[in-house]
């Protein structure tokens, strides 16, 4: 199969791959085959590996529900929140995601959101035979685009947000959205399955009120504002949960929830919704979602005693780490300290939009390495400190993560509340020529140990 990739083409390879025993090979340009080989020029080898996958596999998502999760943020809590709503109803699941693949229990290595056609349907089958009778995954926009869920039958769609971020990889904020859309447009198409499909969509989103425009199934909507059909009343947040007010079809039900924020919120209710589209009760959603303590890298707290809060978010958009801060700074009886960087290789226009935000809302900030890749690291501080410095001066440059980490750490006293934002889960750093172990939980925990809590 000859996709031609952001680096390289595999056309490039024909050669090698014959050599190491292909029979066949799928092009899509004119170019030399060895004499006897079979071949076929398709217009798109991207798309055409997803039909093959799907077809070898035996089309495993039409043997089970299958549910989408898309957006800008709020991908991996939802989907942990509706795996546990499907795990109510007393099935096997399946999850797909960010963090982890998981079959039932079983935890399995991925290294993509949403997997390589090939791979997801490979993945599929063995949660198939594994009797996974409902999977949730989350979609994401480069998921879509390059065709790789093409060919996967969704039963469900679902929308969380849509703000900045992949402006790399699409040409425009309009292109961005167009893909995601194509998640909820492709619901009632080629269908297979007897159960019906249905959307749920966040009402308090401008693009999710477009997508209710667009799509031909049945829409649930979720969210804060009047209108939509399950909201969300007397939020209380504290650093270790949430609690609020269900409102729906006229009724109200006391929720508990062990994520802090608003944001959690959010996520919360897109599971909500699905749980009631798929005829479970109230009290059993909420008994559902309260068994979730955590999703890693999210909000994380990192509690070893200290006077002083610390937590871990994988905030690396300018609205998720915007709406990580307000909560924080609505927790915090100090000062608000954060520590971020930026990825390279990726969108630079939300370099100094995250500066601003993070000097804006922030006590203090420490502006330090991301997974910095290819690009020279100093390039991509020296872009997040051209937002931060026309709104305040309380920012230090560290490019070293770990140092910058600690120093955030020996700065905080009691009452204060320091952000880690930006890796999350993420248990590695993309260098320019190589990867190295580096996990912000443990760098906080080996501080914390070592140098602040030894010496008290």
């Amino acid at each position: 199969m000859c996709i031609k990739g952001f680096r390289t083409d595999g056309h490039y390879y024909i050669n090698d791959a014959l050599q190491r025993g292909a029979v066949g090979v799928v092009v899509e340009r004119d170019v030399p085959i060895p004499h006897g080989i079979a071949w076929a020029r398709l217009e798109n080898t991207r798309h055409a590996l997803a039909v093959l996958a799907a077809n070898f596999y035996g089309h495993p998502s039409r043997e089970l529900a299958l549910f989408g999760v898309t957006g800008t943020n709020g991908k991996t809590t939802t989907t942990h929140l509706i795996e546990a709503v499907l795990r109510a109803k007393g099935q096997k699941t399946g999850l797909i995601g960010t963090v982890w693949n998981k079959i039932g229990d079983e935890k399995v290595a991925g290294n993509r959101t949403t997997p390589e056609s090939l791979d997801l349907q490979c993945l599929l089958r063995k949660m198939v035979s594994a009797g996974v009778k409902s999977a949730v995954m989350e979609v994401s926009s480069h998921g879509l685009a390059l065709h790789r869920v093409a060919l996967c039958e969704f039963d469900v769609a679902v929308f969380t947000n849509l703000t900045q971020d992949h402006l790399d990889f699409h040409a425009s904020f309009e292109e961005y959205f167009a893909s995601k859309l194509l998640l909820f447009t492709g619901l009632d198409q080629n269908r297979t399955k007897k159960r019906s499909c249905y959307a749920v969509v966040n009402a308090d989103d401008p693009a999710g009120r477009e997508i209710i425009r667009k799509v031909n199934v049945p829409v649930l909507t979720y969210g804060l504002r009047k209108g939509a059909d399950v909201v969300a009343q007397d939020i209380q947040m504290s650093p270790t949960g949430t609690t609020f007010n269900l409102g729906f079809a006229g009724e109200k039900f006391p929720f508990a929830i062990a994520l802090p924020g608003e944001f959690n919120v959010y996520n919360a209710l897109a599971a909500i919704a699905v749980g009631i589209q798929e005829g479970l009760s109230l009290p059993a959603l909420q008994k559902a979602l309260a068994q979730v303590k955590r999703v890693p890298g999210r909000f994380e707290v990192i509690d070893l005693g200290q006077n002083f809060t610390v937590v871990v978010d994988y905030a690396h958009t300018p609205d998720g780490l915007k709406k990580v801060l307000e909560t924080a700074r609505a927790l915090t009886k100090g000062k608000l300290i954060v520590v971020f960087g930026c990825g390279g290789d990726r969108d630079q226009e939300k370099r100094p939009i995250m500066g601003r935000i993070a000097g804006s809302i922030c006590d203090f900030t420490f502006i330090t390495s991301d997974n910095p890749r290819t690009e020279d690291p100093e390039k991509i501080l020296a872009q997040i400190e051209a937002g931060i410095k026309g709104v305040t001066s309380a920012y230090s440059v560290v490019e070293d993560r770990y140092q910058a980490i600690r120093s955030a750490l020996h700065c905080a006293q009691k009452g204060d509340f320091v952000v880690i934002a930006g890796k999350g889960h993420e248990n590695y750093q993309i260098l320019k020529d190589r990867t190295i172990p580096f996990d912000d939980r443990q760098v906080v925990r080996e501080v914390l140990t070592k140098e602040i809590l030894s010496n008290k």
